[in-house]
């Protein structure tokens, strides 16, 4: 079952408020939210890592580049690295390459949140495709995803400005 249509069922299932959402194509997180006429502070940017054996998912605003080195500080581990394209094909196998939701649950991985992520009201977010989001309220989605929250996204202006 595509991704997106298991998503809708559960989030209906735990009676949680969302918008299902359709735009024309885009593949990057900005570029989405652009199309959904939202913040990209509200775009929730999903990144995978792997830290030893275990994959892991980071999600951030869409601005913001992940610290590799925070976040493995979050973790409290030693070694972290960004996951290949073939290893999220193989681990998400019902989205669209880059187009995974912030639901690790689903796909038994923790979550970690962006602090920054984590003070918005609402969340935008793809749904397993470049065509589809969701919409809701972030204190519904840490209530289904029970994230570990921290800070390890750095605003791309900020590494503009440190070089």
């Amino acid at each position: 079952m595509p991704i997106v249509k298991k998503l809708l069922e559960y989030l209906k299932k735990n009676n949680i408020a969302f918008k299902h959402l359709n735009h024309p194509e885009a593949f990057t997180s900005q570029q989405v939210a652009q199309a959904q006429h939202v913040s990209g502070n509200q775009f929730a940017k999903v990144v995978i890592v792997k830290n030893g054996k275990k994959f892991e998912m980071a999600v951030l605003p869409a601005p913001d580049k992940i610290s590799i080195e925070k976040l493995k500080n979050l973790m409290g581990v030693k070694e972290c690295r960004l996951a290949t394209e073939p290893e999220m094909k193989e681990l998400f196998p019902d989205c669209e390459v880059g187009s995974m939701p912030p639901f690790g649950n689903l796909y038994n991985m923790n979550v970690y949140v962006d602090q920054d992520l984590a003070i918005q009201s609402d969340i935008v977010f793809d749904a397993g495709s470049h065509k589809d989001t969701i919409q809701m309220k972030y204190q519904d989605f840490s209530k289904l995803v029970k994230p570990q929250i921290g800070k390890f996204g750095i605003l791309e202006t900020k590494l503009k400005l440190a070089a």
